[in-house]
């Protein structure tokens, strides 16, 4: 119990896929114009990690090497579509809102990231679990930048007023640099508190930085690195 109570706290807070490890800024920056879209490409991409952990630690010693990249692809793309399906035929609105956004999960690194670096290689409960928190992590992020951009921006929240008729929305803050200033600005806020936190420990500050065993991808930033 323990075990799986920690892959939530990790997909929640310690690695957390947009704060704490910087991946997914396509769909961060591109669909956070709004709480209610932030909300919904959370929930589309937290059901997909699940199911597609599931299946990948279900199948992980059946899958030959050569090829679990594209068979990863292949199961993350098959759930994608359910989800493209579900959305269009029930939330529309939602939808028209996210656009391409919602076939372009298929290409989300967190997924594949977690499907490379857990699901492929625990076993189905724990890879559930390390799905869930990586999705409820990303949930939470985009909420919160979504629903900061649109109370400066629009002065609502989740499409309801919130500030009074006499107040003059910041129209920046909907638009592409609004995303950036508020990324920007809460992850230096986080920076600023776990090192005032490490301090007060007497622990050795340490800044976010890329975490190539979470990430899963071999993309080769850390052999640069070390050259």
């Amino acid at each position: 119990m323990n075990k799986l109570l920690e892959r939530l706290k990790n997909g929640i807070i310690t690695e957390n896929p947009i704060f704490v490890q910087v991946l997914a800024m396509c769909p961060t920056l591109a669909v956070t114009s709004s709480g209610k879209n932030a909300l919904g490409m959370g929930i589309a991409t937290t059901v997909v990690l699940i199911f597609s952990n599931f299946l990948i630690s279900a199948l992980r010693k059946l899958i030959p090497e050569k090829i679990r990249i594209p068979a990863y692809i292949v199961v993350i793309a098959s759930f994608v579509t359910i989800v493209d399906m579900i959305l269009h035929a029930y939330v529309q609105g939602l939808y028209n809102s996210l656009g391409i956004f919602i076939p372009l999960i298929v290409v989300n690194c967190v997924i594949l990231g977690r499907a490379e670096a857990y699901a492929s290689k625990n076993p189905i409960l724990p890879s559930i679990f390390d799905g869930l928190g990586m999705g409820l992590g990303f949930t939470l992020a985009l909420t919160i930048v979504g629903a900061i951009r649109e109370f400066i921006g629009a002065g609502a929240i989740f499409g309801f007023m919130i500030m009074p008729e006499s107040y003059k929305p910041a129209s920046i803050m909907i638009l592409a640099p609004g995303a950036f200033f508020t990324l920007g600005l809460l992850m230096t806020l986080i920076n600023y508190v776990n090192i005032k936190k490490a301090k007060k420990l007497g622990q050795e500050p340490k800044a976010l930085e890329h975490d190539c065993g979470s990430c899963g991808l071999n993309c080769g930033s850390c052999d640069k690195e070390e050259k």
